[in-house]
């Protein structure tokens, strides 16, 4: 159980997203964006050269999960939406 609530994680994963995520992102192209966190899980959609690159998944897991659960929570889950997808995240 997540000793945060959703309001009190969007400030620090908004935080991390921008200054460290975004950045290293942008490097080769690609960007992130924080849909919304829900019950403790972090919904993010990879975009720009993210989107079908073979990479994106270890992106996600290396980059983006290890940022924010070593900033954050161990425990934090990161979900990145599919295209398409933004509506539906209960679906996830």
């Amino acid at each position: 159980m997540m000793p945060f609530s959703d309001e009190d994680l969007r400030p620090p994963v908004s935080n991390i997203i921008e200054t460290k995520v975004s950045p290293m992102l942008a490097r080769d192209g690609g960007a992130i964006e924080l849909l919304d966190i829900i019950n403790g899980r972090v919904f993010v959609q990879l975009q720009g050269a993210c989107v079908g690159c073979s990479a994106s998944s270890s992106t996600l897991k290396f980059i983006v999960e290890k940022e924010l659960k070593a900033a954050i929570h161990p425990e934090l889950q990161i979900v990145n939406v599919p295209q398409g997808m933004e509506n539906n995240l209960q679906e996830l």
